[in-house]
């Protein structure tokens, strides 16, 4: 049965790379973005949802519930810059914990993926800041019961297939790093946005990590987090 997938962040440089694949996907039927304004475009997969307090999905509940999400991809994120721990762990981890009690009420069996960092700290206790967070939140998603969980430790992204960023300093480092492109795409450590989206989908598909996932180089897949190397790997 071909997935329905909950989509967060589809404004964002990542998201709307994931939400291209997933279109684009025979594997997935129908997306549903959350988010906070429309993304502007159509398609016979999408829908959306417009959703105003991130922090609290429970109002939600029953349109969630309704579109009977196969798979969660959340992609949304805010950068750590200029934030104490409290703000940081609100917008992280306790928006992340909303959503994904939500998709849990709405179907345990669900994978859910979550877009984290790379650097993560996953013991919580670290010096940095972020990496605790994330790591918290991390944890959270691992451990909440899911019939798949996965943690994307993301570095660097190349947007492709005429993504791009909502930082115009973001994009300006792109345009002019652009014709090196291909050097950064032979390291381990880089991804391309497409790359993202398309094992987020084969992952989902496979529902885990280790067993009956239908991928040849599935022992790429060690545990439910993932660094650029792995996800390379299976893309």
């Amino acid at each position: 049965m071909a997935l329905h997938v909950l989509l967060t962040g589809a404004t964002g440089m990542i998201g709307k790379g994931v939400l291209l694949e997933c279109l684009e996907s025979s594997a997935v039927a129908k997306v549903l973005s959350v988010g906070r304004q429309s993304l502007g475009m159509t398609h016979p997969k999408l829908e959306e949802l417009i959703h105003r307090d991130f922090t609290d999905f429970s109002t939600s509940q029953e349109q969630i519930s309704a579109f009977k999400p196969g798979a969660c991809f959340h992609c949304m994120g805010v950068s750590s810059l200029g934030m104490n721990e409290t703000d940081y762990s609100r917008l992280t981890y306790d928006v992340t914990k909303s959503l994904a009690d939500t998709i849990y009420l709405a179907n345990d069996r669900a994978v859910f993926t979550y877009v984290s960092g790379a650097g993560t700290d996953s013991s919580e206790k670290g010096s940095l800041m972020w990496a605790r967070v994330k790591g918290r939140t991390e944890n959270y998603v691992i451990n909440r019961g899911f019939g798949g969980a996965y943690a994307f430790r993301i570095g660097m992204v190349i947007p492709v297939k005429g993504v791009k960023s909502k930082s115009g300093w973001v994009n300006a480092i792109y345009t002019i790093t652009r014709p090196i492109y291909g050097l950064f795409q032979k390291l381990d450590s880089v991804v391309t946005s497409a790359q993202v989206g398309q094992v987020m989908i084969k992952l989902a598909v496979a529902r885990t990590p280790r067993q009956s996932t239908g991928l040849a180089n599935a022992s790429q897949v060690q545990g439910e987090f993932l660094e650029a190397k792995q996800i390379k790997a299976l893309a």
